[in-house]
């Protein structure tokens, strides 16, 4: 029997069964895509698949993941947020089974969407559970718990999908979420409560959600195809389509940000009128960018070109990993004493050095030697980054803003990598013949590694010219939100929801 929520404790049976809940669901969402990026060179061998059908692999998933993230948190709100987050759950396994029983990589890619509506539902829903039913003075070290087992997860995905793909074969890697969901569901079931905002009105923005993944969709196809279509039309076609789409979804969210409007918008704007938020943000979609085009590219070169084995590549992440849990909470402790501009563009400089030092990985690449030095850098400047990023992202916004503020650069975060994924392989001249071509796909990968180093120099400038020392200090009579993630803060988190803030006192 569930416990009320509001009332739960951290160290009691309910808080633990609470806990496990949440951590397993989110778990499962994050290891399913850290694990498919590790499982891409064997997909593409097992089902004949192009360089462009293992960026759909990816990119289908995180499209549909970021169109409709913001979505599935406001359905939580108003049906319910551990009916939602189950359903999403349940969503999440029968799509995975699809995947794990494709027969080509078409099936693949459709049921990869599907995974990622799933996904949608479940990832705001983990974080929004434990704040709305653990007890007031238990939540921040209830989301610290959260935050780190995740990434925990997030380290050892790698590593397991490596070992899945070389001892199971690619399909277990999906289908191997069946009995995780199987446990997260029973679990949610009967020990977590339901919860709701009883002030949540008006209607849902379906149309802008719809603008949005349309928006995304549209420029998405555009990158990937346009390299491996005899014809641009198709391409042009759906480029031209995604940015009237975009144009239509940003005067949709204007007018729906007025407060006449009968339905609150996906994304309000008013948000944006912050110049540290807008700078922060932008700061995060070049990061962002530059991540997921390491992350992707990688681990292919690592397997193409220098001949990893599938769990050697899986490893060869695992230093950043490591480096990013044992030291975030320190750079936002940091961040806070002496303000974050320095330390981003220290951060963002870092990662970037980190990055041109990749381009020495090629045929017979020594890890030790040429793979070790340039992770352990790129993951030291990661952890000077996104702790003190995630901070300025609420710092920046009004506090009663704080939850929307998360869930943009959420989204944001989520968009960057999707567009790097569709658009980095053709700005660095890869295309199908060169996945096939271990010369070919080395010369493009190091151009894609200089493409990737100069947006984080990018959002290092952009730090130091634009984000300000004292964003973190709190302004007379106003207090601050400050992230309740301390262990390993995430920008892929779910959305953050500050803890409730006194009234300043009124002078007497």
């Amino acid at each position: 029997m569930a416990a009320a929520p509001g009332e739960i404790r951290l160290g009691t049976q309910a808080g633990r069964w609470l806990l496990a809940a949440t951590v397993l669901g989110s778990s499962m969402a994050m290891l399913d895509s850290t694990v498919v990026n590790v499982a891409l060179p064997t997909i593409g061998k097992s089902l004949h698949a192009t360089l462009g059908g293992l960026q759909w692999t990816v990119s289908a998933y995180t499209l549909t993941l970021a169109g409709l993230i913001l979505l599935g948190g406001a359905l939580g709100d108003r049906f319910g947020r551990r009916r939602v987050f189950a359903i999403g759950v349940a969503w999440f396994a029968l799509a995975s089974a699809l995947c794990g029983l494709a027969p080509g990589i078409g099936v693949l890619i459709g049921a990869r969407v599907l995974q990622g509506i799933g996904g949608a539902l479940l990832v705001p829903g983990s974080l929004a559970i434990i704040q709305a039913t653990f007890a007031a003075n238990d939540r921040p070290r209830a989301v610290g718990t959260w935050s780190g087992l995740g990434g925990v997860a997030g380290a050892v995905g790698p590593l397991l999908g490596g070992w899945i793909v070389v001892a199971a074969g690619w399909r277990w890697v999906f289908l191997l979420n069946l009995p995780l969901a199987a446990v997260v569901l029973a679990v949610t079931l009967r020990h977590v409560p339901e919860s709701s905002d009883p002030a949540a009105s008006g209607k849902f923005d379906v149309a802008g959600a719809g603008l949005a993944a349309l928006a995304l969709a549209g420029i998405t196809y555009a990158l990937i195809e346009a390299p491996e279509r005899p014809s641009l039309a198709g391409p042009v076609l759906a480029g031209i389509t995604g940015a009237v789409a975009f144009v239509v979804f940003v005067l949709l969210e204007r007018r729906r940000g007025r407060a006449s409007s009968a339905t609150a918008p996906m994304l309000p704007l008013s948000v944006f009128g912050s110049r540290q938020f807008s700078a922060v943000n932008l700061v995060t979609f070049l990061v962002y960018a530059a991540l997921s085009g390491v992350i992707f590219l990688l681990v292919l070169q690592l397997q193409v070109v220098a001949g990893f084995s599938p769990l050697a590549a899986g490893t060869a992440l695992l230093p950043t990993t490591i480096l990013m849990l044992l030291l975030s909470a320190r750079a936002g402790a940091l961040a806070q004493r002496i303000g974050p501009r320095w330390l981003m563009a220290a951060g963002t400089a870092t990662c970037a050095i980190g990055v041109l030092l990749l381009t020495r990985i090629g045929v017979h690449a020594s890890y030790l030697a040429d793979v070790l030095p340039a992770v352990v850098i790129f993951g030291l400047g990661l952890a000077m980054t996104v702790a003190p990023l995630t901070a300025t992202v609420l710092a920046s916004a009004d506090v009663r803003h704080a939850g929307v503020a998360s869930g943009v650069n959420n989204a944001v975060a989520r968009a960057a990598g999707l567009l790097a994924v569709a658009g980095l392989p053709a700005a660095a001249g890869l295309g199908a013949a060169s996945y096939h071509s271990p010369v070919l796909f080395s010369a493009g990968f190091r151009t894609a590694m200089l493409i990737c180093a100069g947006l984080l120099l990018l959002g290092s400038l952009l730090s130091a010219a634009a984000i300000s020392s004292d964003v973190l200090r709190p302004e007379p009579g106003r207090p601050i939100a400050r992230p309740e993630c301390r262990t390993c803060c995430a920008v892929g988190a779910p959305p953050l929801e500050p803890e409730p803030q006194p009234e300043p006192a009124r002078p007497r």
